[in-house]
């Protein structure tokens, strides 16, 4: 009998709601075909791929860990590894905080066309290329015929090698990547601080509190949860890297601090046709990026935040 009338509730549910599922039909399957099925092609990592024979069909590598331990044992993935993470840290040590000091100041402004036109400013370099920036670059810094290194030459001091010297270059690395998406994770804090009750605004006045205080006790209390969610997706991505920026912007002359994972890959395991060697590298990245994600978010939840999972 409670089997019967669960099976009529449950009908009784899917018939009131049967659109709302025919619509997760297509994200889900979406998710299945492009996102869930590549996975099975992992196997590739333990295999000695032939590109005529498909994945499956493929040889299993012997030992199966073949691929891991050319990779351990080559140099060049340490040198690589090491760039990630150096690069990696500065940007989240560097860029993390710059979007919130960036929304903290934007919220403060008084005139809202001022305010609507900075933050259109400031978010555009999102919606351009890392070619097209680092051509910008290029051009902006190049040694003798840049217009920094005129205008520094104009002023009777030398010119710079940013692009060409080791921590030159992984400044303007990670100030140009500052730069490109600053304005856009900006959106984010904003929309939350507009999530605040102004309530707690007005009794600050009250009290006589000023715009500091505010922002410390008001303010950034407020938007905390968000902070520390993208701080840990941030951090479950240390490990990994885009291919463009660091492609395009490095040259042979800082290869020992541009060469990353990614570019490595391209290099040796793309161009190389060793592509078990990038399946083993990528799974690799995967593997500690899933453990840095999972450890900041046990930490969160330890410190009484919600986290993500």
């Amino acid at each position: 009998m409670k089997q019967r009338k669960s099976m009529q509730k449950m009908a009784l549910y899917l018939k009131k709601t049967w659109v709302l599922y025919l619509m997760m039909a297509l994200p889900v399957s979406f998710a299945i075909v492009f996102r869930y099925l590549p996975m099975t092609n992992i196997a590739m990592a333990f295999k000695d791929y032939n590109m005529f024979k498909g994945v499956w069909d493929s040889q299993w590598s012997e030992p199966l860990y073949k691929w891991f331990e050319v990779a351990f044992t080559s140099k060049d993935f340490w040198y690589a590894l090491r760039n990630t993470l150096i690069l990696n840290m500065l940007d989240l040590a560097i860029g993390f905080p710059v979007p919130i000091l960036l929304a903290l100041l934007i919220n403060e402004l008084a005139f809202r066309r001022y305010k609507r036109f900075t933050q259109a400013i400031v978010y555009l370099p999102h919606f351009l290329s890392w070619i097209i920036i680092s051509g910008i670059a290029k051009q902006l810094l190049a040694p003798r015929t840049g217009v920094v290194n005129v205008m520094l030459t104009n002023v009777g001091l030398s010119s710079v090698n940013f692009l060409t010297e080791n921590a030159l270059y992984i400044g303007t690395y990670i100030a140009l990547g500052v730069w490109k998406e600053m304005g856009w994770n900006t959106i984010i804090y904003l929309a939350a601080i507009t999530s605040i009750n102004p309530e707690l605004y007005e009794a600050a006045d009250v009290d006589g509190a000023s715009r500091l205080k505010k922002i410390w006790h008001i303010t950034l209390p407020g938007i905390r949860s968000t902070i520390i969610i993208l701080f840990i997706m941030n951090l479950g991505r240390i490990l990994g890297s885009e291919f463009d920026r660091p492609y395009a912007m490095s040259n042979s002359l800082v290869m020992n601090v541009a060469d990353v994972l990614s570019t490595y890959v391209y290099r040796v395991g793309i161009r190389g046709f060793q592509f078990s060697l990038t399946a083993a590298v990528g799974l690799f990245q995967s593997v500690v990026c899933i453990i840095f994600l999972l450890t900041a978010n046990a930490v969160a939840k330890r410190f009484g935040e919600r986290g993500i999972i």
